[in-house]
């Protein structure tokens, strides 16, 4: 075999050298590159998902309580143990804080409160979220002369304290005839998510590319046809934010349903503020438990849902000013 490679010098040339390049044999023994995998267990994790179950727990635990409250009768209620299981698992609480539980002159219980707090909710939301979307749409793309006056005066009315502005919401309503309904809390709940519904949506259309603006100017589209087209079906996890916003600031408040409507139309929170709050009988603390999960039940419900959405529309929303 070393006569027949000898004979062939040509041959000789063509075998292949071993790898003896001086960078390949730094960079074998340097061994493999890039970032080192992170130890689950290192001191970082420990800290931090360590205070995030503690801060879970610490929230979790008034809820724990009020839902075995919510299933015990209230001879195991007076044993005092209110962490323990419920020995025995009655849902008659329930049922008394929804159809049955006294509400002031009336004992139907928060049925009634749930179906005015929905026809309180839903058209509030739906208006103040088509308003505020056309005015940071029209802020954020159509310029005016004095459109930030106008915008700084709206930011400057999410600040003012609900309490100043009662009195004098009062005497609008009443002049308009519509104080103590349904529709002049409609209203009143409407203007007060104004300024911060604006803001969000003028911040999320400001981030949007502007040459999806100008290429639809350019073809001929017009304000309406912009918006319906183009901005609104882009904008969902903004529209899903002012959504949970709303539904969660109005299915919660309690001042101005006590304050511009009528004991009839009572919402559900005002409506639990009676039942927790009355003095009269015994005090059955498990009808109290569940008529609070029952009135907190829906924001809870719909922020789960559309969570990860609010999450990206807040982020969306909040990189410009």
């Amino acid at each position: 075999m070393a006569d027949i490679y000898a004979s062939h010098p040509a041959t000789t040339a063509e075998r292949p050298k071993p790898a003896t390049d001086k960078k390949s044999v730094q960079d074998f023994a340097a061994g493999p590159r890039g970032r080192k995998p992170k130890h689950l267990f290192s001191t970082r994790n420990i800290v931090v998902y360590g205070t995030l179950t503690v801060m879970a727990i610490y929230y979790l635990i008034p809820l724990y309580v009020m839902v075995v409250t919510s299933l015990k009768d209230m001879a195991e209620i007076r044993l005092g143990n209110i962490f323990s299981l419920p020995q025995h698992v009655t849902f008659h609480p329930w049922v008394k804080a929804w159809a049955q539980a006294c509400t002031g002159l009336n004992c139907d219980g928060l049925s009634r409160g749930f179906w005015n707090s929905v026809r309180i909710t839903i058209p509030s939301v739906v208006l103040s979220i088509a308003i505020a979307s056309v005015n940071g749409y029209a802020l954020a793309n159509w310029r005016y002369k004095g459109a930030e006056i106008f915008f700084t005066i709206l930011i400057i009315g999410a600040f003012i304290p609900y309490q100043v502005m009662l009195y004098p919401m009062v005497i609008i309503l009443r002049e308009m005839g519509i104080y103590g309904t349904l529709t002049g809390l409609v209203i009143v709940h409407t203007i007060f998510g104004m300024p911060i519904l604006t803001l969000l949506f003028r911040n999320y259309f400001s981030a949007l590319p502007e040459e999806l603006f100008k290429a639809a100017r350019i073809d001929g589209a017009g304000f309406w046809q912009i918006y319906f087209r183009i901005m609104a079906p882009m904008s969902m996890p903004i529209f899903v934010v002012a959504m949970i916003i709303q539904i969660t600031g109005i299915w919660n408040d309690f001042l101005f349903g006590v304050v511009f409507t009528r004991p009839e139309y009572y919402p559900m929170t005002v409506q639990l503020n009676n039942i927790v709050n009355s003095v009269q009988g015994v005090k059955e603390y498990n009808v109290n438990m569940a008529a609070t999960i029952l009135t907190g039940a829906v924001p809870l419900i719909i922020y789960f849902i559309s969570g990860r959405l609010f999450v990206r529309g807040i982020a969306a929303g909040a990189v410009k000013g």
